[in-house]
């Protein structure tokens, strides 16, 4: 199998190139009748967009998507869905003098030594330009979620270099607090602890005039998903997590809840408490005819044996800093002779900023997918419609 599918129940295949014509998303499985438009997939889309800001790439693409089937008079089919997203501001030029090089970082070499052949401009199928449509997609599982148990999606900066943010409760932070500041200006960082922010922003601001890079961690946090999501050995929704978040370009580590930090615990410590959930609580599971839960803490991220705890899910993923860079570095070229290798194009300083709407996205479709294989297995459940 050629790897350019993701999911079961609702399952996304994407396809294109970063200097390609465009790039094309088909989601099976999206249930009919959820309000489906345009400027609904544009939220996500211009949060993703480069040009966005003096902080990221300048490549100038108006990511506006075209739905070409599964929608009509403004609600999904429940036919396949497909949006295709158009390359406008390609310059393949920029490659061209490169193409028999590899480029520190990238996927040159894997690609040649899988395939013998690689389109070389901008990374080709290997470029973060293919999370376009997969942005797309995420946009439709995140109605699916709101629309079937009031789901959410968020995600935010915590680091950048050495600048951490301070979060004292991840599922309290809003969509307001990651996009905007307090005087209403745009967050370009996306970092809640606005101090930190402004600490980012300059740390990245260096790394550019440095001719450099800096990598950094994105928390995606996920409320009201109910207890009761995932499977108990291979398909565990930790793994289906995981899996997505490693899919994206330059993820290099996935944790979730207390993450490595649990290797200097003990068992006492680490455990969370079980209470009974409070009469206004989203906790909840799957079942009406089991009790509803809630814990003390949450230092198991909101899962357990690999099911929904009814705990907000709360994920970490460290990203490493852009491999494309304007200065000088060694390299070899296809026949292993000594080479030295300047990138050209636009490249992002920090990748983070553009990096939430893409995080988001694969955790949503996670929990869409396993929203829907839960509705397909627990058929008596009173609490699934």
């Amino acid at each position: 199998m050629a790897g350019n599918s993701f999911g079961q129940a609702f399952r996304v295949t994407t396809a294109g190139e970063s200097h390609g014509p465009a790039h094309v998303a088909i989601i099976d499985g999206v249930p009919p009748g959820i309000p489906l438009t345009v400027d609904d997939l544009m939220v996500d889309l211009d949060r993703r967009r480069p040009g966005q800001s003096k902080i990221v790439s300048q490549r100038n693409e108006p990511d506006v998507p075209e739905i070409l089937a599964g929608v009509f008079e403004g609600h999904t089919t429940g036919t396949s869905l497909a949006i295709l997203v158009h390359n406008r501001d390609q310059r393949s030029r920029d490659y061209s003098n490169i193409k028999d090089l590899y480029r520190p970082g990238h996927a040159d070499y894997t690609y040649d030594a899988k395939y013998g052949f690689r389109d070389y401009r901008g990374g080709g199928r290997s470029s973060a330009r293919e999370t376009t449509v997969r942005v797309a997609a995420g946009v439709v599982a995140k109605k699916l979620l709101a629309r079937a148990f009031g789901g959410h999606v968020l995600g935010y900066v915590v680091q950048v270099g050495d600048v951490r943010a301070d979060i004292a409760d991840p599922a309290a932070v809003t969509f307001d607090q990651v996009e905007r500041l307090a005087d209403g200006e745009a967050n370009v960082v996306r970092c809640p602890d606005h101090e930190a922010a402004a600490r980012m922003v300059e740390l990245i601001e260096a790394m550019r005039s440095d001719q450099d890079s800096i990598g950094g961690i994105a928390e995606i946090v996920a409320t009201g998903v109910p207890a009761g999501l995932g499977e108990p050995v291979f398909d565990k929704i930790k793994a289906d997590l995981a899996k997505g978040l490693f899919s994206l370009p330059a993820v290099l580590g996935v944790e979730y809840g207390s993450g490595f930090g649990c290797a200097t615990m003990r068992g006492s410590e680490h455990n969370d408490v079980f209470v009974a959930a409070e009469s206004n609580s989203r906790q909840r599971p799957i079942r009406t005819d089991v009790a509803r839960l809630a814990a003390e803490s949450n230092r198991h991220g909101g899962m357990l044996g690999g099911i929904t705890s009814g705990m907000p899910l709360v994920l970490r993923a460290a990203v490493k800093p852009t491999s494309s860079l304007p200065q000088t570095q060694r390299t070899v070229d296809r026949s292993g002779a000594a080479a030295e290798i300047q990138t050209k194009g636009r490249h992002d300083p920090c990748l983070l900023p553009r990096f939430i709407p893409m995080a988001e996205a694969m955790v949503a479709i996670v929990l869409a997918d396993h929203w829907l294989r839960a509705k397909g297995q627990c058929l008596d459940s009173p609490a699934l419609p």
